[in-house]
């Protein structure tokens, strides 16, 4: 078995190369850590991935442990704040839809029970159809978020190659990865 092609050609030191061992594609179950890999893709628009590696553990202080609850309740200071850290991207759009995205998933909790819920009762679905999903309810998410945070996340097939060591570890983890 040989690894996928992005990683190969990797140091083992390089950020990257853990990301794809042990979190990309693998499913997550918390709320809180499913709003943090959204906050994490909606950052990364426009930027590498290795950049937003390199600040998760900041992006995670900055945004109260990735509490959907109390990003939801942020307000002027606290934006004011977000966008004076150095330690994060420092973009009003992305630190507005977070909080916005925020308001939203405690929505999609309140009738569904939690995030995740949400997801499952959606899943499979093509990347369209998850995409419009996406912009119905949420901000800055464009195809390319959305196919992203559903891939990392186990709802979209394509993090790895089957020939990837990891490809087996997740099918085994999550069945209905290979579904959407």
């Amino acid at each position: 078995m040989t690894y996928c092609q992005a990683v190969q050609q990797m140091d083992a030191d390089n950020p990257n190369v853990y990301y794809h061992d042990y979190e990309y594609g693998f499913p997550l179950t918390d709320d809180d850590e499913l709003f943090g890999r959204l906050i994490l893709e909606i950052n990364q628009a426009g930027l590498s991935w290795i950049t937003i590696l390199k600040k998760k553990d900041n992006f995670r202080t900055a945004y109260s442990g990735f509490s959907i609850e109390q990003v939801a309740s942020y307000g002027e200071n606290d934006r004011g704040r977000l966008l004076n850290d150095a330690g994060i991207i420092r973009n009003r759009l992305k630190v507005d839809a977070t909080i916005y995205n925020a308001q939203q998933i405690l929505l999609l909790q309140q009738e569904y029970g939690s995030f995740k819920n949400w997801l499952d009762q959606h899943h499979p679905k093509t990347k369209e159809e998850w995409v419009k999903l996406f912009k119905k309810h949420f901000k800055f998410v464009g195809g390319e978020i959305v196919n992203e945070f559903l891939m990392s996340t186990g709802y979209l097939p394509g993090a790895h190659e089957p020939s990837c060591p990891i490809f087996a570890k997740i099918k085994e983890l999550n069945p209905a990865w290979m579904k959407g």
